[in-house]
């Protein structure tokens, strides 16, 4: 069975990515299309590749950070990657933590003096 390979645009569409962030993303060696001419060709390893920097960046990690740990599987295999995937996650867990505790704050906040306000208009 051939591999399935999709090209530029059709890459861009399945992701709902910019031509310009592909290209980016191309740019700072996070994916490695295969290249016709001009044409760029993505098959299953940058497609996995493409979910994973998303899901990263759903989950708040930098792009570096993501350049760097997917470097860790080519390097130094699946188990180290996964090792540092760990440490990645527990230090974003973290910092999502304290970042809900300060929304919640803030939204506390906004409530209360809401509702002084409105109390004050009767």
């Amino acid at each position: 069975m051939a591999e399935t390979r999709l090209s530029f645009k059709e890459m861009c569409a399945k992701f709902g990515v910019t031509p310009r962030t592909l290209r980016y993303y191309e740019y700072i060696e996070l994916l490695a299309p295969e290249k016709e001419g001009r044409a760029r060709f993505y098959g299953p390893r940058e497609v996995a590749r493409m979910k994973l920097i998303l899901r990263g960046r759903r989950f708040g990690f930098s792009l570096e950070e993501i350049r760097q740990w997917l470097l860790i599987y080519d390097r130094e295999g699946t188990e180290k990657q996964m090792r540092a995937w760990v440490e990645l996650a527990d230090r974003q867990l973290g910092v999502l933590a304290a970042e809900r505790a300060q929304l919640d704050e803030t939204i506390a906040d906004l409530r209360k003096l809401r509702d002084e306000v409105a109390r004050s208009l009767g």
